[in-house]
């Protein structure tokens, strides 16, 4: 499928690992040309460095969640050219009893998974709608619809995405930018696998089995009853980025293997 994305410019947040870096990939392999982020400048380099024989890749590494530093990364980005496609991605969560959340924590969340898109949001949306071009896809997560009782916080902010990427689809009214959020469900990635082996680890509970048993045991309603994997989310992602979407806005795409039982 022809999606037009050559040469168009696209961030990626959080894109050093996981979902993103996978994202980051894809776009790549369709001619676009990719805005990595990382913390460090260590972990920016080394998946500039990876993702280059895909094409044209740029580091700009920036802790996010961090106002100075969201400012300078956009600046640094904006020094790079006009960004065609933004992927708000970045996130974290923890298992963790509700409890034992600390106000300081829950307001880490909202600097993480929220305040970024937020902030890189803010600065691109109104761009796009002056050149009348562009998509924003936010990262939210089948835990945004369906509240995992023990990762409260994170799934509080995945919501917060759901109606910020539609609140802001509402502003695209009648032009060609459009504003989707993305939920994925349990996807394998690094963090997920150091979930999976802490979690079999504390049920005294040999890991294959665990693996094995982890949808019938946790995701009962999962229809396709396995991890999704990087490439089936970023897949969604990038069509979403493309004109054959353009006519999908201000959607929440589930990517989540079917998990949420709704219609």
């Amino acid at each position: 499928m022809e999606l037009n994305l050559q040469q168009k410019l696209v961030v990626v947040t959080g894109s050093t690992a996981g979902i993103g870096k996978a994202v980051a990939e894809h776009f790549l392999q369709e001619g676009a040309h990719v805005v990595v982020n990382g913390r460090t400048q260590e972990k920016v380099d080394k998946v500039v460095k990876e993702l280059s024989a895909h094409g044209t890749v740029h580091g700009v590494a920036a802790d996010l969640s961090k106002p100075e530093q969201s400012k300078q990364f956009l600046e640094q980005v904006d020094a790079i050219g006009e960004v065609d496609v933004l992927v708000n991605n970045l996130a974290f969560f923890e298992v963790k009893s509700f409890e034992e959340v600390t106000d300081e924590e829950w307001m880490e969340y909202f600097e993480v998974n929220v305040m970024t898109a937020v902030r890189t949001s803010r600065h691109y949306l109104p761009k796009m709608l002056k050149r009348n071009q562009g998509r924003i896809l936010n990262l939210a997560s089948e835990a945004g619809v369906k509240p995992l009782p023990q990762m409260l916080p994170y799934s509080v902010t995945k919501t917060s995405l759901i109606s910020l990427s539609r609140g802001m689809a509402e502003m695209t009214k009648g032009t060609k930018v459009t504003v989707n959020a993305v939920l994925p469900g349990p996807t394998w990635t690094e963090g997920v696998e150091n979930f999976i082996e802490g979690a079999a680890k504390a049920e005294n509970k040999e890991l294959g089995a665990f693996t094995r048993d982890y949808f019938k045991d946790n995701e009962p309603t999962s229809l396709i009853q396995r991890f999704a994997t990087v490439e089936e989310v970023a897949s969604t992602i990038v069509f979403l980025a493309s004109h054959k979407a353009s006519a999908i806005n201000g959607a929440t795409q589930r990517v989540e293997g079917g998990i949420i039982r709704s219609i």
